[in-house]
């Protein structure tokens, strides 16, 4: 499995994996705010490939000098095999480099399923921003 930065090509592939992913009403939620993220800064979306299939994609944004993870999707035959685990790490570097102050999980009802992935990786619900919809990304300015 190789972990990138996700690139223009990857657009399509990316909206079909959102789409099995995700549920319909989650997708709805997601698929404005992943555009705005990719128009905004394309570099904090990863994506995670197997045999050059997008298995895994997490949507990242930084507001007011926070880190947020704000969306991830792994494909259902990729559940528990380290994806999720690769991308968080990855998006987590990427924050680290932009020298964001805290980095916290956007809190909405669409990630709870994640919530177990992101308290194994020490992010406990202390991290979680429940007040989501003021995201630039969510709701813009």
């Amino acid at each position: 499995m190789h972990v990138r930065s996700f690139q223009l090509s990857d657009a399509t592939r990316v909206n079909e994996l959102l789409q099995i992913a995700l549920s319909e009403e989650c997708y709805e939620n997601t698929i404005e705010p992943f555009s705005r993220q990719l128009y905004w800064d394309s570099d904090l979306i990863m994506v995670a490939e197997e045999n050059e299939q997008i298995v895994g994609a997490l949507i990242g944004t930084i507001e007011h000098n926070h880190g947020f993870y704000y969306r991830i999707a792994i494909h259902p035959d990729y559940r528990r095999k380290g994806v999720g685990k690769a991308l968080v790490t990855m998006m987590e570097g990427r924050f680290q480099q932009r020298k964001v102050s805290g980095i916290m999980i956007a809190g909405d009802e669409h990630n709870k399923a994640a919530m177990p992935l992101y308290e194994a990786m020490g992010y406990g619900a202390n991290k979680v921003l429940q007040a989501f919809q003021k995201l630039s990304i969510v709701a813009p300015q």
